[in-house]
């Protein structure tokens, strides 16, 4: 699936803080915590649970959001499908970025090790 500048633009647009609650939703309901939810934003952003609170108060874009992350140097680790969409061959980074978190949130509902999720195993 070809990833589109009109997608792109979709996707920078979007609001984290309208996002967030289907993360919390998403893991909690399959047993997993809000700590460990805010575990993975951290070890992918450098965002610890009070710079998420603030950037959900300032309701900022993705675009916003990412433009201010330390995107954790071992990203690049992160691979597979997650919305139709190969990570590996999304050539805008922003996207990509934002399809990283969609993948570290569905690994984690899905049960999967925080070790393995934080490739350190």
């Amino acid at each position: 699936m070809k990833v589109t500048q009109e997608h792109n633009a979709r996707v920078a647009n979007m609001k984290f803080f309208s996002v967030y609650p289907h993360y919390v939703n998403k893991v909690e309901k399959k047993g997993r915590t809000l700590e460990e939810l805010h575990t993975v934003i951290e070890w992918l952003t450098g965002f610890d649970e009070g710079k998420i609170q603030d950037l959900i108060a300032d309701k900022v874009t993705f675009a916003e959001f990412f433009r201010m992350a330390i995107i954790n140097p071992n990203a690049y680790l992160i691979q597979g499908v997650i919305c139709g969409y190969r990570i590996e061959e999304i050539d805008n980074e922003l996207t990509k970025q934002v399809r990283y978190l969609d993948k570290l949130v569905d690994e984690l509902a899905k049960g999967r090790k925080m070790e393995k999720i934080l490739r350190t195993a």
